[in-house]
């Protein structure tokens, strides 16, 4: 990775945990597009995924209380069901079909985000099933493209789960889902290691986390959960069309 290209992944990585912090997601959905973009799908998303997994676990210490356990005792196991084809397509997929991959999972999930807002008009969704889906695709989902908050998000409405305890939540959920992207796509080979960038890129990112979750949790005491929600949305939009044109262009 060129300096410029560190720059560009040390802001959105500060942004998206900055995002995390005061909304409960937000790592993934800023982090994956621009990373796909500077260093690929592959590289990308596992960076993403690596990058995930220190803000939720910072941010699960810096937060402490309110995860709902017994929801996720369904929902995280059933992610397992999800990560484990994703790494096998992630592996078999050609680099522009991975792009189009991603990018499309990308606007699926901001689509579903954004129409979850409409899901509280629907009858609520109770029971280990719907968590068991939302665990599942999320996994997919999260190996594949780094977002799996969208189909959460909207398990989340359904089931009228209140935000305090879904952001708290959603912090052990990604910190699960994270380690298993990374484990399972090292494991399968497909995030070869020599593809990867070099330790200290992952260490800078990882550092990054560190030192912005301080600053974010001050910033969640003032920032509405809403205005950091939409600008996620807006900085991911665009990165998700941006992957998706590129991987067309690949194959035009």
């Amino acid at each position: 990775m060129s300096l410029g290209e560190i720059l560009v992944a040390v802001t959105a990585v500060a942004v998206g945990t900055t995002l995390q912090r005061v909304s409960g997601m937000g790592v993934g959905l800023v982090v994956a597009p621009v990373l796909s973009l500077l260093i690929g799908p592959v590289a990308g998303v596992w960076l993403t995924n690596a990058t995930t997994t220190v803000s939720a676990f910072v941010i699960w210490r810096a937060m402490r209380t309110g995860s709902d356990w017994r929801r996720l005792r369904t929902l995280l196991p059933c992610a397992v069901i999800g990560a484990v084809p994703a790494a096998l397509v992630v592996r078999e997929l050609p680099l522009a079909w991975l792009e189009i991959t991603v990018g499309s999972i990308l606007v699926l999930g901001l689509l579903g985000t954004v129409l979850a807002s409409a899901a509280d008009r629907l009858p609520p969704v109770r029971g280990p099933f719907a968590a068991g889906v939302a665990g599942a695709v999320g996994g997919f989902f999260n190996t594949t493209a780094g977002v799996a908050g969208p189909s959460l998000v909207m398990y989340s409405r359904l089931s009228r789960w209140p935000h305090p305890s879904f952001a708290a939540s959603m912090q052990p959920t990604f910190l699960t889902m994270g380690v298993l992207s990374v484990v399972l796509k090292l494991g399968v080979g497909a995030a070869p290691v020599s593809d990867l960038p070099q330790w200290w890129v992952v260490a800078l990112l990882a550092g990054t986390v560190v030192a912005v979750v301080p600053l974010a949790g001050r910033l969640a005491a003032r920032v509405p959960a809403e205005t950091a929600r939409r600008l996620a949305l807006t900085v991911a939009w665009a990165g998700a069309i941006a992957t998706l044109l590129r991987g067309a262009s690949r194959l035009l």
